[in-house]
Parts: C-alpha cells; structure tokens; sequence
C-alpha cells in the first residue's frame, strides 16, 4: 500500500492523531468514494490516510432531532437519510438529493461530509443542503468548534474553508415555520445518463408554505452551474409573502432569469455554458407552474 492508514476510534483520538500529523502530508477519509479515486490517480508521497470510519461518537455518526431542527453527522451515510422518515417528511430536498447520489451499493458508504468536503460544484447532498441553510459545525486538533452557515463553507471548486486538522462535525437544519402547513420542496438533476452521474445542471428548492398558501420561506440553490454551489437569494426575496398559486408567466420567467444570474456555468465534455443556463431557465421556471 502506498500509504498509511490510521483508524481512531473516538474524537479524542482522532485529534491526538492530527495534532501528531502536523506539517505532515495527510488526508481524512469516511465512506472513501471520492478518495480511492483520487490516490489512485495521484497517492501523494509520504501520505496518512485518516479513516474515520471506526470513530464512535453520536454527533459525528447519527442524525438526531433538536428543538432547533434537525442535526446530521457528517459520517451519515446518504442511505441512513433515505431511512430516516423524518428528513423525508420534513425536508423533502434532502431525501430527493440522498436518493439521485450515485448508485446503490455507493450510497450505503457515501457520506454527508465527504459530499460537502469535496466541494464539487456537482454535489447533491451538498446544493441540498444549502437550499435549506443548514449550518456546518467543525472541530480543530485543539478541540474548538465553531459554526459557519454552509453557503460560507465552499471558497472554490474543491476548496473548503475548513484549515489543516480540521473536520467537519455535523451540519444542522433549522426547523420549518412554526406556521408553515405544506412544503413545496424537490431536487431536479439534469445528466446524461440515469445513474453514476454527475449533473450536467441542478436544482435544489424547499418553499415552505402557510395556511394562505403564502410562501414564508424560500431556499434555492443551484450545482454544476458555477465554481461553487450557489445560494439564489434574489430569486427567494422575489416569491416570498407571495401566494405560490397566483404567479403569472411574466412572474415565473422574472424568477427563472433571477436564478440564472447566479450560474457562471463552463463549458465542458457533458454540456456547454449555453445550454446549462437555458436548462436552468427552464427547470426553475417549472417548479412555480401549476402549483
């Protein structure tokens, strides 16, 4: 093997661990789909690999229900949210996204954090999570936490916020409105193919919506349509306190353009620039028609 695997088994080890490794070449990994891939490529000399995989420690490995919301591990794999009834119910976004993430058989090791810590502009869970505004709490190898709201997380493509030693810890979800009755809330991924893919375009949208059928809260988010996963404010001020049945066509294409200002797309082997902003366009034009 052409480097070192450590396998803490709780988070004061891990951070004796890190704290040892400082100025020395090392990677963190959990379910490793991301990972294996990439040292095969490039193993990087004189690395340490370290897996969490082995850490016992409830924040970091369950998904659990707050008065505030909902906290999520970072080590929860994308199968553990399809099977928590809550997260399905509550914030539909979430499960949709956990349910397009690759294939099966990956889904049962693919993890919360290692679809946020990749910062790919394609990740699922990852542009989900924004849509929400969810928070990300991290601990460094001095064992200080501190919380950032997730659309701060992401610096660049495969670029985090998070400094040397540090680890992601768990993301959390703030509550629904206390008045809201109904969500309208989903995950559109535009690929080329049906599985193993990585979106050509994405949208994540969670309205929530009270007994007047007025929106009381929006989140939008959008992957693989700029260097980073963005946050579409513009186009949630726009909808909401607006009643989610009364919006005209000139309405619906306003907030489809307002998305679009967002996307910086590229150019690449799975679609052009040209054709990721008009299929944006139109996927966000379509989650306000007939509703």
């Amino acid at each position: 093997m052409p480097f070192e695997v450590i396998s803490p088994g709780t988070v004061r080890e891990l951070l004796k661990v890190t704290r040892q490794l400082d100025g020395k070449n090392f990677r963190f990994g959990a379910g490793c789909t991301d990972l294996v891939n990439e040292l095969q490529k490039e193993p990087g000399e004189g690395l340490s690999v370290i897996n969490l995989g082995w850490i016992k420690d409830k924040r970091l490995t369950e998904i659990k229900n707050e008065i505030s919301g909902i906290r999520i591990g970072a080590r929860v794999t994308a199968n553990n949210i399809l099977l928590y009834e809550t997260v399905r119910k509550r914030f539909p976004v979430l499960w949709e996204a956990a349910n397009v993430l690759a294939s099966p058989q990956i889904r049962q090791v693919a993890t919360v954090g290692g679809n946020i810590c990749t910062a790919s502009p394609a990740g699922d869970i990852a542009c989900a999570l924004l849509a929400l505004n969810s928070d990300c709490e991290m601990i460094s190898p001095e064992k200080k936490t501190r919380t950032l709201p997730i659309e701060q997380f992401f610096v660049n493509v495969r670029k985090t916020v998070l400094q040397k030693g540090e680890i992601l810890y768990s993301i959390h979800i703030p509550r629904n409105d206390a008045t809201s009755v109904r969500f309208h809330s989903g995950f559109i991924k535009v690929g080329t193919r049906r599985s193993m893919e990585c979106a050509v375009v994405s949208l994540a949208y969670h309205f929530q919506v009270d007994r007047g059928d007025k929106i009381i809260r929006a989140g939008i988010a959008i992957g693989s349509a700029a260097p980073v996963i963005k946050f579409a404010r513009s186009a949630c001020e726009l909808i909401t306190g607006k009643k989610i049945s009364s919006f005209t066509d000139a309405d619906r294409n306003e907030f489809a353009q307002r998305v679009v200002s967002y996307a910086q797309p590229i150019s690449d082997i799975r679609g052009s620039a040209w054709y990721r902003k008009e299929v944006l366009f139109n996927i966000s034009k379509s989650i306000l028609e007939g509703k």
